[in-house]
């Protein structure tokens, strides 16, 4: 896979001699590709990425693995709240509401393979910004193919036993935190994060349904709670 180099000068080092532990998945939220990528290199913006992939299927590399991107900002995963710091992220070229290309979803694949593989960073490590910063971002949203990247080892998708639990908010929660939710927001902002990845197009209170897929996981292997250091 060829990659296309970009040098962003929205970076810095990685605070306290951490390695990345975390990949997170955007979406640019602009009409083009080129669009974003002048985005991810203006000074005056203070916006970056590692990676950002166009619809095309080129892969631009904007900031070192080993340097802070600047794409996360305040959120929250596992015991990790410098997510910019213990993280890669990769930038999807999309809009929010369509569907992503299939070139752009074939060169995510094996930039992720290959980062993985690099930093040691288990399938549950792949999350989308919607997961560590709830409420506040919605990306890489509900059109974005988790399932594909599961069945590719690539990230994680739960396979849930029988939905006849009765509904229970707090045993719900306890099973998000388990997998790796822990930013600080309100029950019903954690539940729409969680669909939002999970069960998209579900509304609504509570229902079995989520308690299972909660449930399922909660049984995956969780992110270390120990971020790694060089």
């Amino acid at each position: 896979m060829g990659i296309l180099s970009h040098p962003s000068p929205n970076c810095g080092g990685r605070r306290g001699g951490v390695r990345p532990s975390l990949i997170v998945l955007h979406y640019t939220a602009m009409p083009t590709a080129e669009a974003a990528l002048a985005r991810l290199c203006d000074p005056v913006c203070e916006v970056s990425a590692h990676y950002l992939i166009a619809e095309d299927g080129r892969v631009f590399a904007l900031v070192d693995e080993g340097a802070r991107a600047w794409h996360a900002g305040a959120g929250a995963w596992g015991a990790v709240t410098d997510v910019n710091s213990h993280s890669i992220g990769i930038e999807l070229a999309n809009p929010g509401d369509a569907p992503f290309a299939a070139p752009l979803m074939a060169a995510l694949e094996p930039l992720l393979a290959g980062i993985m593989a690099r930093h040691a960073i288990p399938p549950p490590g792949v999350i989308a910004h919607s997961d560590c910063a709830p409420g506040r971002k919605s990306d890489p949203g509900p059109r974005f193919d988790w399932c594909r990247l599961a069945r590719a080892g690539l990230s994680v998708w739960p396979e849930p036993m029988a939905a006849d639990e009765t509904p229970d908010m707090a045993a719900f929660l306890a099973r998000l935190r388990a997998f790796g939710y822990s930013a600080d927001a309100p029950p019903d902002v954690l539940l729409s994060a969680f669909r939002l990845r999970f069960a998209p197009g579900a509304a609504g209170a509570l229902t079995p349904e989520d308690m299972a897929l909660a449930a399922a996981l909660a049984r995956t292997w969780p992110v270390d709670r120990t971020p790694p250091r060089a």
